[in-house]
């Protein structure tokens, strides 16, 4: 499958909005392709990223782009298909601030990959879910234990922010 990256546009609202969140954070990059986002979270001070795809070839993208930053000591890779890589995360206990998800368009991964998410509790009770996806996809307002509380349009790409149902803080 061919890698759509995030555009610029999307990418810098998107750090603009979760920008107060990413100094210090435990982030998990799923779908990654070419690794950008969860590079560009190490780029701004997360504490570390794990990065999901399927494709091999991507992931030697991701190795080499983390290998050129200076970043591979603060990354993990997983070359392995979704939810059985969620469900791994589950089993280790892991959990993360931040959640960014940008599956192919219009291959209906959105709710199944937050229903994943939800039922291995990989999402700290203050964190955030960051679903890329088409504007032509409409996302559920909850699914199992996170709700939607911000949705951005950009063009034809729409970010959907999704929190555990009851958390506090600020809808970002």
């Amino acid at each position: 499958m061919a890698v759509r990256p995030t555009s610029d546009r999307v990418k810098e609202a998107l750090f603009n909005i979760t920008g107060s969140r990413i100094p210090g954070c435990f982030f998990l990059d799923l779908f990654a392709g070419t690794g950008s986002i969860g590079i560009e979270a190490l780029s701004r001070g997360a504490s570390s990223v794990v990065f999901i795809e399927n494709n091999s070839r991507n992931i030697q993208v991701i190795r080499e782009n983390l290998k050129s930053t200076g970043f591979t000591e603060k990354a993990r890779l997983i070359c392995q298909a979704l939810p059985p890589a969620l469900n791994a995360l589950g089993r280790e206990g892991l959990k993360f601030d931040l959640i960014f998800l940008d599956p192919p368009y219009l291959k209906d991964f959105e709710t199944s990959t937050l229903a994943a998410v939800a039922a291995n509790s990989l999402l700290k009770t203050e964190g955030r879910v960051i679903v890329e996806s088409s504007k032509k996809c409409v996302l559920p307002g909850r699914v199992a234990n996170l709700e939607m509380s911000r949705q951005e349009k950009y063009g034809d790409t729409l970010l959907s922010f999704y929190q555990i149902n009851g958390s506090t803080g600020v809808k970002n």
